[in-house]
């Protein structure tokens, strides 16, 4: 955990993420990353000299319109005494058999995060605090060249000026592998993606085609890959 706890203060003060007084949500998904970034955060809070607050929310997809049993979520936020919010929406209902999205995600990600915006807003958050990590900017910079002729990442900060609320990503230096054994050893409460869509999206396909170069065309080549665009002379990510 340690070496995840290095990274994650090395973003939050390389970008200035996190300011006293801040009212931190983090999107818990339920899923190794968003667990292990809330624990981190906890930890950090702990002797940071930045005195912030830390509230969890799990924005739940009521697949097959039924609540989704995120107790040992919760259990787990009450362990550590964070307050911890169940947004129930209609994201199922209306993705998957009003509009019956043959490629759901970028829908789906834009609803959640303005549905995000709001429930933060409404606790009297600033920020959002997402789990995207190293692997996840690589998937995402080559899903833009291929699928939108860009090169671009998401920012490791991103303020919304129309709803005054701004979302940071701490763990985008962390590589998966380093977050998925944290999560193991420490035995976390993941909680099972039930979306039909998983293992079958761009992302997915992306992950897919790095595995394969990787193993068979070069070494490390999503890292050296990252490198040369933080390296780069693009104004922003």
């Amino acid at each position: 955990m340690d070496f995840i706890l290095k990274y994650v203060v090395f973003t939050i003060k390389k970008y200035d993420m996190i300011k006293n007084g801040d009212t931190v949500a983090v999107a818990l998904s339920g899923g190794k990353d968003s667990l292990v970034l809330l624990l981190a955060l906890f930890k950090i809070q702990k002797y940071y000299k930045i005195e912030f607050n830390i509230k969890a929310i799990t924005l739940d997809m009521c697949f097959e319109n039924k609540a989704t049993d995120f107790s040992i979520v919760e259990k787990f936020c009450q362990e550590l005494n964070i307050p911890y919010t169940v947004k129930l929406t209609s994201l199922w209902e209306i993705i998957f058999v009003e509009r019956k999205e043959k490629n759901p995600c970028s829908l789906c990600s834009k609803m959640r995060k303005g549905i995000l915006n709001e429930v933060a807003l409404q606790l009297g958050c600033n920020k959002i605090a997402f789990g995207h990590h190293k692997d996840d900017a690589i998937e995402t910079i080559f899903m833009n060249i291929i699928y939108n002729n860009k090169l671009k990442c998401f920012s490791p900060v991103t303020y919304l000026s129309n709803r005054d609320i701004t979302m940071i990503r701490p763990l985008v230096f962390c590589e998966e592998s380093h977050i998925a054994n944290v999560a193991s050893k420490l035995n976390l409460p993941i909680k099972k993606n039930k979306c039909v869509a998983d293992k079958n999206t761009k992302r997915q396909k992306m992950k897919d085609m790095l595995y394969f170069v990787e193993k068979n065309v070069c070494k490390d080549f999503g890292k050296k890959f990252f490198k040369s665009f933080l390296d780069s002379e693009l104004s922003s990510w």
